[in-house]
């Protein structure tokens, strides 16, 4: 019996070291941890139950047969993040690069189907060469049952995709389908060909970096969520993420005592709108100083700025966030813009959790650009993502919403449940001067000095138009409410809101414009 034990921690041991002590050490000095202290600093202390440890591949070509590491090259099982369940899956590039074969694939589809059955968030940690050449088509065969089973997962749990390492070709597409993707700044990278198929092709001279980085795609692509500058750091905000989420769509976002007074009062927001309608001021400043302890989660911070998406909570209960950004493109809604806020608003909607919106919107971004790169359909897709979401949404209006935008940004007609107004709000279909321009045309052009005149009359269409209290007496906004108080109308809207629940036609799934 003792000798059989001993067999078995040998083998574990021999497990536990993957490619060998000489790999660890490599992936040490390229600043990278292993498969297993990544799940280790992730998971809460001695939580993590590693599954199939002992398999292998079964390929017997190229000389396959007589190479054997037990794990054959992923981590996989489950474990708890601040004492909530959670199953993940790690590549170890010490062992065959972390490429992907059949097996592997097997060992990540376990976990994912298990996942899905008992309702807990599924983690990917990615960190390989990508399909092992020597198995050929049974390694694509196993991205596609990644592929399939992330599918099936999306809107079912959370699936979050730490990148933290090399990502290609076809692996990129399963992060790609997950919900939230992170990135180490420097070690990572995501691209479907590489820089030397570039080159080959297009003649291009590119960096890895420069083609697939962090960087890369949380400024200008906007494939990733977050870009962080080593893995620990990435797993202590993959922890953070998780605490906003649920862990399943049947579940309700987590709780957590902030110990921030729900009716806290913040003065200094009464002064944060300029008198000049055409100076900008920093939305994330009232995001902050609305939210529990100021604790605000912004998604893709780097990616379509003008306007900002992300995670806080209000009297401890999780919300989804989405505000126009004045300081850059005045708020504007754009192509980036729309589809960012678009996918967050659906994932929000997706599990439960209610949506606080933020508007100053003069409208659409014009220009050539926009209207031939599909402003039109893109923009729709947030409008799409709004009209659809059944989640409680409240909606505050702080400077301006005009036009197309007003409607787009969680209006009363999309099912808004409770839309407020700050007092200098500007609710019309343009800005005072401009349909001063159009309706006072004739006056202006017949008037002794038509610069004077314009001013009167744009004035004059402030004065009587241009405020939130025509949309008020409509039934459009349902209080104009001042700015210091917004925190505790926000959080008692919320409170209104308990157990909404919408009864939709039947349909097979929407069709989204894509």
């Amino acid at each position: 019996m003792w000798e059989i034990i001993k067999q078995l921690e040998e083998l574990r041991d021999q497990a536990r070291l993957g490619g060998g002590r000489d790999r660890i050490d490599a992936q040490h000095k390229r600043g990278k941890l292993t498969a297993r202290e990544r799940l280790d600093a992730l998971m809460d202390p001695g939580s993590f139950e590693e599954m199939d440890m002992f398999v292998e591949h079964n390929c017997t070509d190229f000389g396959m047969d007589k190479s054997h590491v037990a794990g054959d090259g992923v981590v996989t099982g489950f474990g708890n993040i601040y004492g909530r369940r959670v199953f993940a899956f790690s590549q170890d590039f010490t062992v065959f690069g972390g490429s992907l074969s059949e097996t592997n694939a097997r060992k990540i589809c376990k976990i994912m189907d298990m996942a899905v059955n008992v309702g807990a968030p599924v983690i990917g940690i990615n960190d390989s060469g990508g399909a092992r050449i020597q198995e050929g088509v049974a390694s694509l065969a196993g991205y596609a049952e990644v592929f399939q089973r992330n599918v099936l997962a999306s809107g079912i749990i959370p699936q979050i995709s730490a990148i933290m390492g090399p990502c290609a070709g076809g692996a990129v597409y399963s992060p790609a389908l997950t919900d939230f993707i992170m990135m180490v700044k420097d070690t990572s990278y995501m691209f479907l060909t590489g820089p030397d198929v570039v080159k080959t092709v297009t003649h291009e001279e590119v960096t890895a970096e420069q083609l697939g980085g962090a960087i890369t795609h949380t400024t200008r692509s906007g494939v990733a969520d977050f870009a962080f500058d080593n893995d620990l750091v990435l797993l202590k905000q993959l922890r953070r993420l998780f605490s906003f989420l649920p862990s399943s769509n049947r579940a309700p976002p987590p709780i957590v005592l902030t110990g921030d007074d729900p009716k806290r009062q913040d003065p200094s927001l009464d002064y944060l709108i300029p008198n000049d309608p055409a100076r900008p001021y920093d939305m994330k400043e009232l995001v902050e100083k609305v939210v529990d302890n100021h604790d605000f989660m912004e998604v893709q911070a780097g990616y379509a700025k003008n306007i900002i998406i992300g995670f806080a909570r209000l009297d401890g209960h999780t919300v989804g966030i989405v505000a126009n950004q004045p300081m850059v493109l005045a708020g504007c809604l754009d192509i980036a813009s729309s589809i960012k806020a678009a996918r967050f608003v659906r994932f929000c909607d997706c599990f439960n959790i209610p949506l606080v919106t933020f508007v100053d919107v003069p409208g659409f971004l014009p220009g050539t650009q926009q209207e031939l790169g599909g402003i039109i359909k893109h923009g729709a897709k947030l409008l799409f993502a709004y009209a659809e979401a059944t989640v409680p949404k409240i909606t505050v209006i702080t400077r301006k919403a005009y036009g197309g935008a007003y409607d787009v940004m969680s209006s009363k007609h999309l099912r808004g449940d409770l839309n407020y107004a700050w007092p200098h709000a500007e609710i019309a279909v343009m800005g005072p001067k401009g349909a001063a321009e159009i309706i006072f045309r004739n006056d202006i052009r017949e008037s002794a000095d038509p610069k004077a005149k314009l001013q009167e009359v744009t004035a004059a269409y402030a004065k009587n138009f241009a405020n939130p209290f025509i949309a008020a007496r409509k039934g459009f906004i349902d209080d104009v409410i001042m700015p210091h108080d917004t925190r505790w109308r926000v959080i008692r809207g919320l409170q209104s809101m308990t157990g909404k629940k919408l009864a939709l036609p039947w349909k097979k799934h929407d069709n989204l414009p894509l």
